[in-house]
Order: structure tokens, then C-alpha cells, then sequence
């Protein structure tokens, strides 16, 4: 099971980490503190779905949510360290996306889903196109978020 690995990864390593959602609604948080131990590792998990959620409790700048809009891989990038600062943690990671079945757009489709990531030295984003139904999309937004924290920790 990936979150189990993650967290004993995150324990060995004697990291932390901390986690901004949007479009999965605390499914990644969830996942995570379903682990036993993981109080050891886990300590931040919020859901920012609104833009003002956004900007209260992460303080992403209207600026970046007027010009690139939520779903976007600077919001992802801003959300990942704010949260990681937020929490005083190691990792910082977040998803922001539409998860649908309306709400996309041409420019932005349904399915659309950046994941932000902040590590000690560096902080990306990387853009998913899903395909599926709402819950899928955001099944599969958790699923890939646990396939890019088990990347990034085999390589610490």
C-alpha cells in the first residue's frame, strides 16, 4: 500500500509533511491518516477549496488567484509551500483542481489537476489531465499525489 510506505519512509527519514486540498476535499489527508504512526509524521491537512479558503488560510495572493486562477500551477505551487511553512514541515503538497462533472472549461476541462510539491530546497508543480467521473478524478489525483511523495522520498 503506497500511503503505508510513505509514512514508514517519512518516519525512517525523520520527515514531515503537509498537505493543501482542493478538488479531493481531505481524500489525500484521509489516505494518509488512515496509517497507524502517522501522527508521527502528519500533522497538517487542510482543505482550501473556495478562493477565499485559499487566500485566509494559505494566503495566496488575489493576484495569482485573479491572474492564473485556482486550478492553475501557480496556485499548486503557492498552496505546497504555504502549507509547508503553515505546518513547519519538511514536504509540502498540494492539489488543486476540477474534479467536475461541470466547472471546466475549455482552457481548463474537467479533469484538469496540478499537484504541487515543496520540498527543503525546491518547489514544482505538475499538471494531470484525468478522465472519469468525479470520484474517479479524485481518486486518481490522490493516487498520482502518493506516486509523486514516494518518488521524492526515494530520492532523499
Amino acid at each position: 500500500m503506497k500511503a503505508e510506505a510513505i509514512i514508514n519512509l517519512l518516519i525512517e527519514k525523520g520527515k514531515t509533511i503537509a498537505v493543501a486540498e482542493s478538488c479531493t476535499g481531505g481524500l489525500l489527508s484521509g489516505t494518509l491518516t488512515s496509517i497507524p504512526g502517522s501522527s508521527k509524521c502528519f500533522g497538517y491537512g487542510v482543505v482550501t477549496y473556495s478562493n477565499q479558503a485559499k487566500h485566509d488560510l494559505l494566503g495566496i495572493s488575489w493576484q495569482v488567484l485573479n491572474e492564473f486562477g485556482a486550478v492553475s500551477y501557480e496556485t499548486a505551487v503557492e498552496m505546497a509551500k504555504s502549507v509547508k511553512k503553515l505546518a513547519r514541515a519538511q514536504i509540502g503538497l498540494s492539489i488543486t483542481g476540477i474534479a467536475g462533472p461541470s466547472g471546466g472549461s475549455e482552457r481548463k476541462p474537467v479533469g484538469l489537476v496540478y499537484i504541487g510539491l515543496a520540498g527543503e530546497e525546491f518547489c514544482s508543480a505538475h499538471k494531470f489531465y484525468f478522465t472519469g467521473s468525479r470520484e474517479e478524478i479524485r481518486n486518481l489525483s490522490v493516487d498520482k499525489s502518493l506516486d509523486l511523495i514516494l518518488q521524492y522520498l526515494a530520492e532523499l
